[in-house]
């Protein structure tokens, strides 16, 4: 007679983790919120580009630098995530708002940043209330809906948005010479800001595809015959 020993499966996060990623994705749900509606009071108000950023700083540095809290998430294992996939998701925009828009005045008047902040709050907006609900085993059929589907047009313009933002600053960080270490130096160590940007950025094109590609598995996963039906 013989026996096997079962593999124990992810039983999801104890009723303590659980209390906390509610209040976690709630939280960041109403920060979200709150950052679309700034954006659209703003810009019904007739504000102008060159003033949002000032209006808006302090939320995107809040709740998207709240963000890096889903990769611990992932590594201790509160949540079944593959840690790579969320780091990558996460870090450009949280690049974007440390490396480029606290760094530079460029990238904070570039028509590229309304198209961020649009498509980021949308996207987080739904996915943030996906989250919450889903852990209350409580999820409108059109919750999921938008949440496997709203990327299909709101990933790329969050993209354009993140690289017109970035391309606006390659000036003043080339005229300024910022995070840039020439020789000679005591650690004998060169770095330029400026190629490292442009070689970032082109990192996009293989880097997109990938992530996308991964979205749009996941969105034939949980809508399945939907799917089916609309293609």
């Amino acid at each position: 007679m013989s026996s096997k020993t079962l593999k124990p499966k992810h039983s999801g996060p104890s009723t303590l983790g659980k209390l906390y990623l509610i209040a976690y994705n709630g939280i960041q749900t109403l920060g979200w919120s709150y950052l679309l509606l700034q954006t659209a009071t703003f810009f019904l108000n007739r504000g102008k580009l060159e003033d949002f950023w000032r209006e808006i700083k302090w939320t995107v540095i809040i709740f998207q630098n709240a963000a890096l809290l889903e990769v611990v998430h992932s590594v201790i294992r509160l949540v079944p995530s593959n840690v790579m996939v969320v780091f990558m998701q996460i870090f450009s925009r949280v690049f974007l708002v440390c490396g480029m828009l606290l760094a530079t005045h460029s990238a904070t008047v570039s028509p590229g940043l309304p198209l961020c902040i649009i498509a980021w709050s949308i996207t987080e907006i739904i996915r943030y209330a996906y989250y919450a609900l889903n852990l209350v085993n409580f999820v409108p059929q059109i919750l999921l809906f938008f949440r496997y589907s709203t990327f299909l047009i709101l990933y790329p313009i969050g993209i354009t948005g993140e690289l017109l933002c970035m391309y606006h600053s390659l000036d003043e960080v080339v005229e300024k010479q910022l995070f840039t270490i020439s020789m000679p130096n005591t650690w004998n160590f060169i770095f330029n800001y400026y190629y490292f940007l442009v070689f970032y950025m082109s990192l996009y094109i293989p880097l997109f595809p990938y992530l996308f590609g991964h979205m749009l598995k996941q969105r034939r996963k949980m809508l399945g015959d939907e799917t089916k039906k609309t293609a």
